[in-house]
C-alpha cells in the first residue's frame, strides 16, 4: 500500500508512483507510429513553410535574390529531410540530433533569420530515449559547433550578423526548452521502469527466499522425525525380538511393558512435531522435543545391551546444545541396536569442559560400516546439526572392534 504525500521526503516515506496518463497521454503512447508520423508532418510545416515565405532582400544587404534562388532548392531539401528523420527518433535519437544541427546550420544561409521546431524535438528526443546527460553534452556541442560556423559564414560575408545571431538564439531557446522537457519526461518514465525492475526483482528474491526457507524447513522435520521414528522403532524392535523368543510369560512381561512405554514417547514427541506444524505462526527455530539422553541409555539397556552413561562436567550450556548432544547419542544408540553385529556393550560418554562438548558413542561389536554412516539419514542429520553449531563430528571402526561415533561442540560465546 502506497502510503504518504506526494512531497513527503522523509526516509520512511515509500516511493510513489507518477499519476496515471490521461486519455491523449495512453492513446499517445499505445501508437508511437502514428505519433511520430504527426510530429514529422507538424515539424515539417512549421519548418518549410518560413523557408518558402523567407522575403528576398535588396542588393546590397545580405544574400541578393539570385543566391537565395539558388540556396532555396538545396535548403528546402535538406529542411525536409531533417524533418522526415524524426520518423527515427525513437530508434536512432543521436543521429535525428545531428541531423537537427545541420538543418540549423543550413537556415543561416537564408536572407532574414528563421528556424523551426526540429531541433527542440531532437533534443526531446535525446533526453527521453538516451540520458538528460547525453542531451545536455549533445546540446553543448552541437552549439559550439554553430556558433564557430556562424563566426565564419559571418566572416566571410557568406551570411549577415542579424542571421547568424538570430539563429543562434532561436536554436538555443529550442534546445533548451526541448532538453528541459525530454529531461522531465525521461526521468519520469526511467523512474517507473525502475520501479517496475525493483518490484519484480522484490518477488523474484521473494520466491526464492520462500524456496530457500521451505528446503530448510522440511530438512529440519525430516530431521526431527528420522530422531523420534528411528530410534523408537528400533528399540520397540529390538524388544519385541526379545519377548518373542521368551516362552515364560513372566519374563516376558517386562519387555512388553518396555515396547508399551516407548511407543507413548514416540506418539507424544510425534504429536508435539506435528501440532507445532499445524500452527505455522508458532512454529519455533529450535528442536522441537526435549533431552532425551537418560531414555536413550534406559532402552538400550531395556533391549539387552550392556549400556554405561559417563558425564563429566556441569551441563550449563543451552538448550539447543544439549538437545543435539541427546541427538548424537540417541543416533549413535540407534546404530548399535540395528546395525552392530555382535555387540553387547554401549559406552556413552559426556564431557563438557570450557572449550565445549565432547560426545562419543563406542561399542563391542563387529568393525563392519555401519550403512546410515554411508547414505543413511541419521548420521547425515547429525552431521548437519554439529556443524551448523560450529562443531565436527566423525564415524569409524573403533580402535580395536566396534563402531566409534565422537563429535565436539563449541559453547555458546557469551555476551
Amino acid at each position: 500500500m502506497i502510503t504518504g504525500s506526494r512531497g513527503d521526503a522523509s526516509p520512511e516515506a515509500e516511493p510513489r508512483l507518477p499519476r496515471p496518463p490521461g486519455i491523449l497521454r495512453r492513446y499517445w503512447a499505445r501508437h508511437p507510429l502514428f505519433a511520430d508520423i504527426l510530429v514529422t508532418v507538424v515539424c515539417l510545416l512549421v519548418s518549410t513553410i518560413p523557408v518558402i515565405a523567407t522575403p528576398v532582400l535588396p542588393e546590397g544587404v545580405g544574400t541578393n535574390s539570385r543566391e537565395w534562388r539558388q540556396v532555396l532548392p538545396a535548403l528546402s531539401i535538406v529542411v525536409v529531410l531533417g524533418c522526415l528523420a524524426l520518423l527515427l527518433r525513437r530508434r536512432y535519437p543521436l543521429i535525428v540530433f545531428a541531423s537537427s544541427y545541420v538543418v540549423a546550420l543550413a537556415y543561416m544561409f537564408a536572407p532574414a533569420p528563421i528556424n523551426g521546431p526540429l531541433l527542440l524535438v531532437a533534443t526531446y528526443s535525446v533526453a527521453v530515449y538516451v540520458s538528460s546527460r547525453a542531451a545536455l553534452v549533445g546540446v553543448a556541442i552541437g552549439m559550439a559547433v554553430l556558433a564557430s560556423a556562424g563566426f565564419v559564414l559571418t566572416a566571410t560575408g557568406v551570411s549577415s550578423t542579424t542571421v547568424v545571431w538570430g539563429s543562434l538564439v532561436n536554436e538555443a531557446l529550442n534546445a533548451v526548452i526541448g532538453g528541459l522537457i525530454g529531461a522531465n519526461v525521461g526521468s519520469r518514465a526511467r523512474y517507473v521502469t525502475a520501479l517496475i525492475d525493483h518490484s519484480q526483482r522484490l518477488v523474484v528474491e521473494r520466491d526464492q527466499q520462500a524456496q530457500l526457507a521451505a528446503a530448510a524447513e522440511r530438512e529440519r522435520i525430516a530431521r526431527e522425525l528420522h530422531d523420534i521414528v528411528a530410534h523408537s522403532l528400533t528399540v520397540m524392535v529390538a524388544l519385541a525380538e526379545g519377548v518373542a523368543a521368551s516362552k515364560d510369560a513372566a519374563q516376558a512381561r517386562p519387555g512388553a511393558e518396555a515396547i508399551s512405554a516407548t511407543g507413548r514417547e514416540a506418539l507424544r514427541d510425534m504429536r508435539a512435531t506435528l501440532g507445532v506444524l499445524r500452527d505455522a505462526d508458532a512454529a519455533p527455530l529450535a528442536p522441537l522435543v526435549r533431552d532425551t539422553t537418560a531414555e536413550t541409555v534406559a532402552s538400550a539397556r531395556a533391549a539387552g545391551f550392556e549400556t554405561h552413561l559417563t558425564v563429566v562436567g556441569e551441563p550449563d550450556v543451552p538448550t539447543a546444545t544439549r538437545l543435539a548432544v541427546s541427538r548424537i547419542v540417541q543416533e549413535g544408540v540407534t546404530n548399535v541396536l540395528r546395525h552392530a553385529r555382535a555387540a553387547t556393550r554401549i559406552d556413552v560418554d559426556i564431557r563438557y569442559t570450557d572449550e565445549g562438548v565432547t560426545v562419543s558413542v563406542v561399542d563391542d561389536g563387529l568393525s563392519a560400516p555401519i550403512p546410515s554412516a554411508a547414505g543413511g539419514f541419521g548420521l547425515q542429520g547429525v552431521r548437519e546439526r554439529v556443524e551448523f553449531a560450529g562443531g565436527t563430528v566423525t564415524a569409524g571402526p573403533g580402535e580395536q572392534r566396534g563402531w566409534t561415533v565422537r563429535a565436539w561442540l563449541p559453547r555458546e560465546e557469551q555476551g
